[in-house]
């Protein structure tokens, strides 16, 4: 057992051997590892520990995505880990799926299985498709482990052979990373971005998980193109076909309160009109910004831009808004980092925030000049203002008034 091939060892995990293994291993402490593995391979043989050893570091990062109490039960892949949809993201697209009335979904480029795992969870029956033996073993160790596989059938198989006209829906998640790392032209995903939007026109219902950045040229016209933020950061980009959609329509939705702003193509508003800072900021989260649905915040603030090209919108007056958040302005200064610091210091600020959006300044660089000490909390914008290079200071407003009716 001195030399498995990447299936065999993950299939010996799957041994009672291997299982006890990686209950030892469920909260080992890395920096221990060697001291560990050398222990561990006193009664068990070398390649074993070896793959148990890897198998306990990923679960770890996986928590990350899925939760410690489905990683800790999971099995994953070095790719698996990085390319899987997070826990949070799947559960929300299959239960759109569910709520269009889907029953059976086709999810081609499977995977792991994080997303099948989300649509068998809504209660929907999911045929699996992956080309890698070893990516389909894993699938298939995951729907075991969780109790899942009466519902997910994992099929190796290349996915534009694999027939899907008896499924309500298709999800086609392309594979977007190659042997020199992240792949930008939508051609070159595997299968190509032109092969996905074919197979999901055919289908009753159909999702293509794309990369956040596909340039909005490149949406078809009958797709509708939903853009998903958790906690903040923009993770991916979803092309919606068939029964139930908007054709044509962007949106974007931020998790995990759920908000999602839906704008159909005849109400598209064009770009605010810039304006002097006001009051207050409006910061709109990164999926409305990568929607282009900054516009649609603006008229709901009563707000404009900051400048033409800088996706800060500020408005005199404060309004709730679960699409960006607010701040209060109580400073506007030209770029300076000695004005900044002594401001800083008659404020008695221990605590900076630093964003930035159009300035070139490095956040931490910034805050190390700043030399900060004090009680007080604040943040710094660093930013443009009608071109000029510009330091808006505040701090969030802690509970936004309701818009009037």
């Amino acid at each position: 057992m001195n030399d498995l091939d990447p299936l065999a060892a993950f299939e010996a995990l799957l041994t009672d051997e291997g299982r006890a293994l990686l209950d030892a291993l469920r909260d080992h402490d890395p920096a221990q590892e060697l001291a560990l593995a050398t222990r561990l391979r006193r009664d068990h043989p070398a390649a074993l520990v070896s793959a148990a050893l890897g198998q306990a570091r990923l679960r770890q990062r996986a928590v990350a995505k899925f939760g410690a109490e489905d990683a800790r039960r999971m099995y994953f892949t070095p790719d698996g880990v990085e390319q899987a949809t997070r826990t949070s993201v799947a559960t929300y697209r299959a239960e759109r799926f569910k709520a269009l009335g889907v029953r059976t979904v086709a999810d081609l480029c499977g995977g792991i299985g994080g997303d099948a795992i989300a649509l068998a969870r809504a209660g929907l029956s999911v045929l699996a498709v992956d080309r890698s033996p070893l990516t389909c073993a894993v699938a298939r160790a995951n729907a075991a482990a969780l109790g899942l596989d009466a519902l997910i059938e994992v099929r190796c198989a290349d996915v534009t052979k694999v027939d899907t006209a008896g499924y309500d829906a298709v999800f086609v998640d392309p594979a977007r990373r190659g042997g020199r790392g992240r792949i930008f032209d939508p051609e070159a995903y595997s299968p190509p971005l032109s092969w996905a939007i074919e197979a999901a026109r055919r289908a009753p219902h159909a999702a293509l998980k794309i990369a956040p950045g596909v340039p909005h040229e490149a949406v078809p016209e009958d797709a509708e193109a939903e853009w998903i933020s958790d906690g903040g950061d923009v993770k991916e980009a979803v092309l919606w076909f068939g029964a139930g959609i908007v054709p044509g329509a962007f949106a974007a939705t931020l998790l995990p309160a759920g908000h999602t702003l839906r704008i159909p193509p005849e109400a598209f508003l064009p770009d605010p009109e810039p304006r002097p800072v006001g009051r207050f900021l409006y910061e709109p989260d990164g999926a409305v910004i990568r929607a282009h649905l900054v516009a649609e915040v603006a008229r709901e603030v009563d707000g404009g831009l900051i400048d033409p090209m800088i996706a800060y919108v500020t408005s005199d007056t404060e309004y709730a808004t679960g699409f960006a958040t607010a701040y209060e302005i109580t400073d506007q200064l030209p770029f300076n980092v000695k004005k900044l610091r002594a401001l800083l210091r008659e404020r008695q600020v221990g605590v900076l925030t630093v964003k930035k959006r159009g300035s070139g300044v490095e956040p931490e660089e910034l805050r190390r000049k700043m030399k900060l000490s004090g009680p007080n909390a604040a943040t710094v914008f660093l930013t443009r203002v009608m071109d000029a290079p510009t330091m808006l200071v505040g701090r969030p407003v802690s509970s936004p008034a309701p818009r009037p009716a």
